[in-house]
């Protein structure tokens, strides 16, 4: 009797990587960002000037020689330390403003033309009169970021409070809600998802602000070892503080896709029992 040995069979196969592709977000994302990169490297060593574009493998190795300069350490703080404060205010001072606008009409119709206003303005325009009001310091930084941070946020919690049916409210009120069992109960899980648009969008706008200010302001924080850095033509030490700056941005990107997760249980809830009818 002859034994017929055949080959193992592969797990991976080209139709279930392409089927993984189409299936699998993270695993397309991770695909998405490695062929990204390929491209990148081979464009930095053939088309691109390396004293402008630096490919991801010099980025890489410059890493080290920036982050042991305890003044970039120093910068990195100060920059978050920036960040996170001015997006908070741009969060409080977005929901104070938009929820009273969006939840009445007449509000809305007279409060909203000036915001988008505003809104319209070229922030860089107006920096110097930031500088000017808070100084060169943390504050003036703060301020700027709080500028561009907040319209997007009191935008989306206007269209949100919009959703917010008469009807609920109505039914509340008729049950002895008071103004902030209202809001707590009715109002923000409505709100929900454009609140997180919002906080999305704002956070970026904020980062933006801060980065600007200290760009043309500054004599500390990223926005300074950035411009320093072009300015000197080392730009592998230049876009690996870009990379630290992703990372402060996919930080505060998570921190808020986990609150909206945490947020959200309620519609979670609801399309559980829906299902389950």
């Amino acid at each position: 009797m002859s034994i017929v040995i055949e080959p193992a069979a592969t797990n991976v196969s080209a139709p279930g990587i392409v089927q993984r592709l189409w299936t699998d977000a993270l695993f397309a994302r991770i695909v998405v960002v490695i062929f990204v990169l390929l491209l990148w490297e081979i464009a930095g060593h053939t088309i691109f000037d390396q004293d402008f574009i630096s490919p991801p493998s010099s980025i890489i190795a410059a890493l080290p020689r920036v982050l042991r300069d305890p003044n970039i350490i120093w910068a990195l703080s100060v920059t978050f330390y920036e960040l996170v404060v001015a997006f908070i205010i741009a969060l409080i001072g977005g929901l104070l403003i938009g929820i009273p606008v969006g939840l009445h009409g007449f509000t809305t119709r007279s409060a909203l033309p000036l915001i988008l206003l505003a809104y319209s303005i070229p922030q860089v325009t107006i920096l110097p009169l930031f500088v000017l009001w808070f100084g060169v310091d943390s504050a003036s930084k703060i301020a700027f970021g709080v500028s561009h941070g907040i319209f997007p946020v009191i935008l989306n919690v206007i269209a949100g409070a919009q959703t917010v049916e008469n009807a609920h409210l109505t039914a509340a009120r008729s049950m002895g809600a008071t103004r902030f069992q209202i809001l707590r109960r009715v109002i923000l899980p409505h709100m929900t998802p454009s609140l997180f648009a919002g906080l999305r969008l704002g956070m970026s706008a904020t980062l933006l602000g801060v980065l600007l200010a200290e760009l043309y302001v500054s004599t500390g924080g990223i926005g300074y070892y950035t411009k320093l850095y072009s300015e000197s033509f080392d730009p592998p030490a230049m876009f690996s503080l870009v990379v630290c700056l992703a990372l402060m941005a996919v930080v505060l990107n998570e921190t808020v896709r986990r609150a909206e997760k945490r947020a959200s249980f309620w519609r979670v809830q609801g399309d559980n029992a829906q299902s389950q009818r």
